[in-house]
Formats: structure tokens, C-alpha cells, sequence
């Protein structure tokens, strides 16, 4: 809004310019509610969905993954993937798998094996797929 003035400089009034972002705000809406219903997919799926970002720690981790390691997600959220959870056998090739899906080179069924929080050893047979904004 802006003030409208007489010869004087005396204020007579306001301007207004407005837009209209109906449509926009509506857009806005449905991949909110889009968005929400993918969180909500992942973190309730059958499979055990774990995700790292660039750096190899962890950012992704749902209900099942939970429920098979005991890790909450918050107990397992930026800690390094590798070193906390995989065993240290398999450390070295696991870490390879990553850092290819990191670089777009994605691996199917590879079997890895995660230590639990109880100190089981749960294996796993995992799709490295890259993820990307």
C-alpha cells in the first residue's frame, strides 16, 4: 500500500496493489498435502527405508528400520551410517555402495548386515539408490 498525496503533500489516501495467487496458494496446498502423504508412506512401509546424505549420515530412517535395529530415529539421525551400524567386516564395502549410489551408480540386492542396538546382527538386503532434490 502506498499513501496518495494532494499538491501539498497532504495525504488523501491509500493505493493498493494487490495479485491475485489463488491458483498458486492452491498448488502450494496439494503438495503440501502430497509431500505429507510420501512422509507418511515411507515412514510407515513394511520395508525398513534408511537414507544418508552427502556426507554418510544419517537422514532417513522409518518405523520399520527402527523396530529392526531398536535405534530410534533420533538416536540414529546424523550419526555416521557406516561406522554405527553396519558391522565392521563389512564396513569397507558397504561404505563403497554408498559412495557409488552418492555418484549415481546404484546397487541392487546387496546384502549387508546391521548391528542392532542389543548388539544382534540383522541382515539386510538393500537397494542403494541415489536420491536427489
Amino acid at each position: 500500500a502506498t499513501t496518495r498525496r494532494d499538491a501539498d503533500s497532504n495525504i488523501v489516501g491509500v493505493v493498493g496493489v494487490a495479485q491475485d495467487v489463488t491458483e498458486s496458494s492452491k498448488n502450494d496446498r496439494a503438495i503440501a498435502a502430497m509431500a505429507h502423504e510420501l512422509r507418511q508412506l515411507v515412514d510407515t512401509a513394511n520395508a525398513p527405508i534408511f537414507g544418508i546424505d552427502v556426507n554418510g549420515n544419517v537422514n532417513e530412517w522409518n518405523n520399520k528400520t527402527a523396530e529392526i535395529t531398536g535405534f530410534t530415529k533420533e538416536e540414529a539421525f546424523d550419526n555416521p551410517l557406516v561406522t554405527t551400524f553396519i558391522v565392521p567386516s563389512l564396513r569397507q564395502s558397504v561404505q563403497e555402495v554408498l559412495e557409488n549410489a552418492l555418484r549415481g551408480i546404484e546397487t541392487s540386492n546387496y546384502e549387508l548386515e546391521f548391528e542392532t542396538k542389543s548388539k544382534e546382527i540383522r541382515y539386510l538386503l538393500v537397494n542403494a539408490t541415489t536420491r536427489r532434490d
